[in-house]
């Protein structure tokens, strides 16, 4: 069986295979049913990635066991290894785990001793959220059907966004042209191998997907969150009134969620016609049942 760690080590025709498997299951298709056991461990608080796996698992019948991070025997000084061997041990067949470190999944995969679970990465620090990912090419794929040839803007916290990165490589390797605009001190040198940095309103209205990204309190500095507006941010890089009126008509709004309502868009366009937020979240589920087969198929 397989592990999804990382969205970008899949070969083209794998994705492809699993935005056309989570859009058939949304369409009705009867997913796989198999006798499997799954665990959940969030180490970063989660609404939508969380309850959208608890419902991917739910609609693929599997069992699942119920363990807090928070009060395991982790906080005893267990390792997140011992911790997955014990779980293996005793029957679990995959692990969906989210963590604030990124990469967290590198060592485990060298580990030897004991077999693991399966794993799915459900976001690791800033690094990756390949789940994210995939039902974002879900919700690409189903306005378009194609990826190749879009112009596609990327708005925000690109530096502490795990989306932002599994997203602009993907996009990138499957021939969307990439835009990236946000604060100078939130750019990543490295992201210029996926698209260049623009003017938020350069090129505004050619552009066919605009994807903003949550402000990241959590991750930036003290003096950042003390200096920051959310008035001043949501004019220089947020979806305004203006903004939202100059886009082309077949263009469509996207956002990981949480939202920050009139910070990186504004409250009354968080639904808007043209928005797909909300189908974001709804393309979650089917994107994780995909995922979930997925690793428990043979290779």
């Amino acid at each position: 069986m397989r592990n999804f760690l990382n969205i970008n080590t899949l070969s083209e025709q794998n994705v492809f295979q699993l935005v056309k498997r989570a859009i058939a299951l949304k369409s009705g298709d009867t997913p796989k049913r198999l006798p499997i056991t799954a665990v959940n461990l969030f180490f970063e608080n989660s609404t939508r990635t969380y309850s959208s796996f608890q419902m991917a698992e739910n609609r693929l019948n599997w069992q699942k066991i119920i363990i807090n991070p928070q009060t395991s025997s982790m906080t005893k000084g267990e390792s997140l290894i011992d911790t997955l061997k014990t779980l293996k041990a005793i029957g679990v067949d995959v692990a969906v785990i989210r963590h604030s470190q990124n990469a967290w999944y590198k060592n485990l995969l060298t580990a030897t001793g004991h077999d693991l679970p399966q794993l799915v990465n459900a976001g690791d620090g800033s690094g990756q959220h390949p789940s994210q990912s995939l039902l974002d090419l879900v919700t690409i794929y189903e306005e378009f059907g194609r990826f190749k040839g879009l112009n596609i803007r990327i708005v925000g916290d690109l530096a502490h966004s795990r989306v932002a990165r599994s997203n602009a490589e993907i996009l990138n390797n499957l021939g969307a042209t990439l835009t990236f605009s946000g604060p100078d001190s939130w750019r990543p040198d490295d992201f210029t191998t996926f698209g260049s940095y623009t003017d938020i309103d350069n090129d505004w209205s050619n552009q066919d997907v605009v994807m903003f990204l949550r402000v990241q309190h959590e991750r930036i500095t003290q003096t950042e969150n003390q200096s920051f507006s959310s008035r001043q941010y949501h004019e220089q890089f947020g979806l305004t009134q203006d903004r939202y009126e100059r886009l082309k008509n077949t263009a469509i709004i996207m956002h990981p969620a949480p939202v920050n309502r009139d910070v990186e868009i504004a409250d009354e366009l968080v639904e808007a016609p043209q928005s797909r937020i909300f189908e974001q979240m709804t393309n979650g589920v089917f994107a994780r049942m995909a995922i979930l087969e997925y690793v428990t198929e043979n290779d």
